[in-house]
């Protein structure tokens, strides 16, 4: 591994048989001190890529090294090191969530739980009710503590904000800038483009099983298109709309435009100021039509 590297992988395959997809030939690397997010649709390969890397899986072919560790010869020492949230976890629905934390703190030797107390508040988990009658939401957010409260240097968390309400998804991306601010290191797994341009600096698009492409957070948004749709008080013609650079899939419903656009607004805006607009929708598309749009491009596609 290069110096400052915490995650590498090299050609990591995992195949569940001949037909069961899983993770094809994944080259990674993450580096010290940054939030990675790692983005595909459902069945893409996020959780395989996760639970592979953490030794749940053993790998087909190919290889992995966490701190330097093998996967395959040392997770128990790479487990350890890492606060962990899996996409689907279950816990011991007769024990409270401050139980649940105190048998935690045992196994990682922690004796002050001050920080763990400081997590749940934050996020507003309940302590005190057993598991079985906690909520998804709630049941997430004590997922969460659990995997943040001892402070480790790398956090690995798969779909860490589903069933969370969107006050604590915020307070959730606000703790993953103070881990980055303390110098340590966030990978997780993501299909909400929103969480992941307000914290990662890179991410990796898994599709298929196959790692598409790693970019900055800003190299993967400027890819994407908006949805427009302009309402004018009278009719208006739509040609000078069609014109413009990057407007695709234009339809006029009387004084309605509605279009695709793949360049920046300026022109747009200019020319809809001609006329007297009533209402403007500028909205970003989701993560799914952008995937598609993305290798539509890879594939030489429009």
């Amino acid at each position: 591994m290069s110096e400052g590297e915490i995650i590498r992988t090299e050609h990591l395959t995992k195949r569940y048989g001949r037909r069961d997809r899983g993770i094809e030939d994944v080259d990674l690397q993450v580096r010290e001190g940054e939030v990675f997010g790692f983005l595909g649709p459902n069945g893409a390969g996020k959780t395989t890529t996760i639970r592979t890397l953490l030794g749940f899986l053993r790998p087909t072919s190919g290889g992995a090294r966490i701190f330097g560790l093998d996967i395959r010869e040392e997770s128990v020492k790479i487990r350890a090191r890492v606060g962990n949230l899996p996409g689907e976890f279950a816990l011991e629905d007769r024990m409270t969530g401050e139980e649940l934390l105190r048998f935690f703190s045992r196994l990682r030797g922690i004796k002050d739980l001050s920080y763990a107390r400081e997590l749940s508040e934050r996020l507003g988990a309940d302590l005190h009710r057993p598991m079985r009658r906690l909520s998804r939401g709630n049941k997430q957010k004590i997922g969460l503590v659990q995997a943040m409260f001892h402070k480790p240097p790398l956090l690995i968390l798969d779909e860490p904000t589903g069933g969370l309400d969107p006050l604590v998804q915020e307070e959730f991306l606000r703790l993953v800038d103070e881990v980055k601010a303390e110098g340590r290191t966030v990978f997780f797994s993501s299909h909400v483009l929103s969480e992941v341009e307000r914290v990662c600096d890179r991410v990796g698009i898994i599709r298929d099983g196959r790692l598409v492409t790693v970019e900055t957070t800003t190299g993967l948004t400027d890819k994407a298109f908006r949805h427009v749709r302009l309402i004018f008080d009278e009719p208006v013609n739509g040609e000078p709309f069609a014109a413009l650079q990057g407007v695709e899939n234009l339809r006029v419903d009387g004084a309605s435009l509605s279009f695709t656009l793949h360049s920046e607004p300026d022109a747009m805006v200019k020319l809809a100021a001609k006329h007297r607009l009533v209402h403007m929708e500028y909205e970003r598309p989701s993560l799914e039509e952008i995937f598609l749009t993305y290798y539509q491009h890879e594939n030489g596609g429009a």
